[in-house]
């Protein structure tokens, strides 16, 4: 950038982002608050149907909605399906509720109906819910192409009694994608990396990924142990804030960068299929800091790991063993052309993410 020159710079955010336990109760209101008079169609994930079936009946009382039960894919198929459905309904607003792969759904197909979106998250184990993005699945079950949307959800409701009675794993590979949001934001500032809107991110998107690590290291222990008991306490609140508000504002508007990169590598290897998002992502962070050459906060963050059920080497999600075919597979999808690692302040190479990996073993 040439002195005195400023360049655009922006940030993202939902509509509107309403969070407490019981917030469930507000969906009929807040259906019409948007559509006034008009139905709705309700996509609710099949795993977590019958566990909210009378809450949910009791939140849409007053209102005209036609609830379907999610297949479990975020697929061509399933978000044309729900679009249609929609539009056969005549309704006004498309509601997701459920985990991930239901609220992209809904995402999806509430933008191919033209129609406003509420998402209800009923896990907080990343920060989609917030974000203008849907990870499109084949119906085999494997990733097809991320879409990206042209606006974030009209309103994220955030029911944290729901939260806080899904098993707490959930709730920790939350705060593993929320660890990975100050690492990376702060490699993109250094970096001059643009984040989801093409360009820099202005400066209150780094503040905001701050207060995002700062939150989850001060309540994350805590929260879990809430959970653990199914109480929405003080320390859930904060920290269901973070994994999904603040990681998510922090991820589209400061910049994602070696830990998500990381992550997409594992995936290669099936031996980590079977463990969540931010538990991969967790060792991404590590890795990252890693190649930065960072010992001092690789050590505090590998400490705050441990102590919120967090992975800390690669055979805690599934890589008892790996071989340096293995390492040097993961590292090769991690720093192909174009991805994401590159927006590290520094050029990095695959022997650089073997070697980071290599001390996770």
């Amino acid at each position: 950038m040439s002195a005195g020159k400023i360049m655009p710079a922006g940030m993202r955010f939902p509509g509107r982002y309403l969070q407490g336990p019981g917030a469930l109760s507000r969906l009929g209101a807040e259906i019409q608050g948007l559509a006034p008079g008009s139905s709705a169609l309700v996509l609710v994930d099949g795993g977590v149907h019958g566990l909210i079936a009378g809450e949910l009946a009791s939140a849409l009382d007053k209102t005209d909605a036609l609830v379907l039960r999610h297949g479990g894919e975020c697929s061509e198929t399933a978000i044309a399906a729900a679009a249609g459905a929609a539009r056969d309904k005549g309704a006004g607003v498309l509601v997701g509720i459920g985990g991930g792969k239901a609220l992209d759904t809904a995402k999806a197909a509430a933008h191919e109906a033209g129609l406003p979106v509420i998402v209800v998250p009923t896990i907080a184990a990343s920060d989609a819910p917030c974000s203008a993005l849907a990870v499109v699945y084949h119906d085999d079950g494997t990733v097809a192409y991320d879409r990206f949307l042209p606006r974030n959800p009209d309103l994220v409701l955030v029911d944290t009694g729901l939260i806080a009675r899904a098993p707490a794993r959930f709730l920790a590979a939350g705060i593993g994608d929320a660890l990975a949001t100050f690492y990376e934001a702060e490699a993109c500032r250094r970096s001059g990396a643009a984040n989801c809107l093409g360009m820099p991110g202005l400066p209150l998107a780094y503040e905001i990924a701050r207060f995002c690590r700062d939150t989850i290291f001060e309540h994350g222990a805590a929260a879990l142990a809430e959970c653990d008991a199914d109480t929405a306490g003080p320390a859930i609140e904060r920290v269901v804030e973070a994994n999904i508000l603040l990681s998510g504002i922090g991820f589209e508007s400061g910049g994602v960068a070696a830990a998500h990169a990381i992550h997409h590598g594992l995936t290669e290897i099936d031996a980590v299929h079977g463990h969540l998002h931010g538990e991969k992502v967790a060792i991404g962070v590590l890795a990252g800091l890693l190649i930065q050459g960072d010992e001092a906060e690789f050590a505090r963050v590998r400490d705050f790991c441990a102590k919120v059920r967090l992975p800390v080497r690669l055979g805690d999600i599934g890589l008892v063993a790996p071989s340096d075919d293995d390492l040097f597979r993961i590292a090769e999808r991690a720093c192909r052309p174009g991805e994401i690692i590159h927006n590290e302040p520094m050029p990095v190479t695959s022997p650089m993410v073997v070697a980071a990996l290599a001390r996770l073993r």
